[in-house]
């Protein structure tokens, strides 16, 4: 039987949960959209503690593992994995669950949806992050207790791309952030597709593009740019297509909009240049060296995502910069000099 290659998670899995990201976060385990983070209902400061089974299967093992330290975190986190017999294209895989206090055990059946226990406040997290599931598939023969390894993630919905022209109006803080009302999910709740925030559509302004640079044209931003290394732009029409060896003749799908070509593509946001997407995969992006400033102050960051809340806003990561309910608040991202 043919290697696994990647793994589609279908619309059945994903509208369980009120958000998800592919790419927000520090650690390698999500390089390359390997492993997902799922929020199973909005937020509220960070505290959310449901944790609805993505996969159906028989629980393989349960461990307690080591994590960072941090005050405002658990002692220790858990790993939970299961042998899945679906969704179908998860069947026969082992998925690798963190941020979960278990409830289940070895031998137990779990179907999607059933509660694998209470989720945790894990010290991987930097302090602006909302409690979440991080999930990840392997084939049984591999090894399943490092962090990397995962196969590569594609999604079973279109994630909707909003305009968003940098502007908002703070609705919420929190200690280390502040979220806007902008852009608006146009029709949130249950049901609801995943949108995020568009990606430009025109060319950039803040740094000329050389002719072996095209730009890409559509998707929904995704990661903490740029406090992170890296992001992703998610397309909004099916599955990205993959080159190098095992990729087949290399046709493009809808969503990869030129993925595998010899060309670097640029990725922007309201004119500003962010960074430049993967000619191999065909949707990370490597950040360029920017800073994200609010009011002309430089802050943290962004924090992108895909939602179907009615609380999606773009998140202000800002530590070291406070915002009061009701602020007005422009956007732009620089070079960094």
């Amino acid at each position: 039987m043919a290697a696994t290659t990647s793994v589609t998670l279908p619309e059945s899995v994903l509208a369980q949960y009120a958000r998800f990201s592919l790419y927000n976060s520090p650690y390698p385990a999500h390089d390359a959209g390997c492993a997902i983070d799922l929020y199973p209902e909005p937020p509220r400061d960070g505290r959310t503690t449901i944790a609805p089974s993505p996969v159906s299967g028989t629980v393989r093992e349960t461990r307690t593992v080591r994590a960072p330290q941090q005050p405002y975190a658990v002692e220790h986190d858990h790993l939970v994995l299961i042998d899945c017999d679906g969704p179908a294209d998860c069947a026969g895989l082992t998925a690798r669950l963190l941020h979960v206090d278990p409830t289940v055990a070895a031998g137990d059946r779990v179907d999607r949806g059933d509660s694998l226990g209470e989720l945790v406040r894990a010290g991987f997290f930097a302090p602006w992050v909302d409690n979440h599931l991080h999930v990840g598939f392997r084939d049984p023969e591999q090894n399943l207790y490092r962090a990397s390894g995962s196969l590569p993630l594609e999604l079973g919905v279109d994630p909707k791309p909003l305009d968003w022209d940098g502007t908002g109006t703070v609705v919420a803080t929190g200690d280390t952030y502040a979220i806007l009302d902008a852009p608006a999910h146009p029709n949130p709740g249950s049901g609801a597709e995943f949108v995020g925030v568009r990606a430009d559509t025109g060319g950039p302004t803040s740094v000329s593009r050389s002719s072996s640079e095209r730009h890409s044209g559509r998707g929904v931003l995704d990661g903490g740019l740029p406090h992170y290394d890296g992001g992703g732009l998610l397309a909004s029409s099916g599955s990205v297509s993959r080159s190098g060896p095992g990729s087949g003749s290399g046709a493009e799908t809808g969503a990869s909009a030129g993925a595998g070509s010899a060309a670097a593509e640029l990725v922007s946001l309201n004119g500003d240049r962010l960074g430049v997407r993967s000619a191999d995969d065909g949707r990370s992006i490597t950040w360029d060296d920017v800073a994200v400033t609010a009011n002309g102050e430089s802050i943290t960051g962004l924090s992108l995502f895909c939602a179907r809340d009615s609380d999606f806003g773009v998140k202000l990561i800002c530590p070291d910069r406070s915002f009061e309910t009701g602020d007005a608040v422009q956007v732009r991202v620089r070079p960094e000099r």
